[in-house]
């Protein structure tokens, strides 16, 4: 039996905290803007990072992809073959990122080759909420194909993330789902503060949107 000591969860998010922050710190330091992308198993971040990173360059932006995984280096080698600069990141059997990790990514870089850093979170809507990595902006992606309960199964994630993005809009008739259902819960949840980014990365829609989101 795993036990967990009073107060010793506290100690490893106020820790996390501090790490993050340091990060922040360092990639402002060398002028980088960093996003990370959060979501569940086949929401589409890896094709989203691909397409935005396309986006990017085609401007002169120079833009590095962390790719976060348990194990494996699958979505490493699609950045990598996307032609996209990329560093595999695997947390070994942790369901999320941490700062620490992203801090010893960040100390293998050449970190005045980049303008913009994208960290793909592992695949998960619950663990990397608790977690900030030291990023300007936390993303949450999910995608029709998930089902139109997402908002009101993870609040956390929603809340924790200055951006939302629903993914396969272009497919939301043949899985039975209304995108309009996962806005209007997303709307209640953030008091209409924020909006819901639309979006088929596929088709090509909507990422202009998110890039003028993201600031970028």
């Amino acid at each position: 039996m795993h036990i967990v000591q009073p107060g010793m969860e506290i100690d490893v998010l106020k820790e996390n905290n501090k790490v993050a922050h340091e990060n922040y710190r360092l990639m402002k330091s060398h002028g980088i803007k960093s996003i990370d992308f959060m979501g569940s198993i086949g929401a589409g971040k890896t094709a989203l990072i691909i397409k935005l990173a396309e986006k990017l360059r085609a401007k002169g932006v120079r833009v590095c992809a962390i790719a976060g995984d348990v194990t494996g280096a699958d979505d490493y080698t699609r950045f990598e073959k996307s032609g996209l600069e990329a560093v595999n990141c695997n947390t070994g059997h942790e369901c999320h990122l941490d700062a620490n990790l992203i801090r010893k990514t960040l100390s293998t870089m050449d970190l005045d080759k980049y303008d913009v850093i994208l960290i793909e979170n592992v695949g998960n809507l619950v663990c990397p909420a608790d977690f900030p990595l030291g990023t300007d902006y936390r993303v949450v992606v999910v995608s029709t194909t998930e089902g139109d309960d997402m908002v009101r199964k993870h609040h956390d994630i929603f809340i924790h993330s200055d951006v939302a993005i629903l993914n396969k809009v272009d497919i939301a008739d043949a899985v039975d789902v209304d995108p309009d259902v996962i806005a209007r819960d997303y709307n209640k949840l953030t008091g209409g503060i924020k909006n819901i980014y639309k979006c088929s990365v596929k088709k090509e829609q909507g990422l202009d949107e998110i890039l003028a989101a993201l600031k970028l």
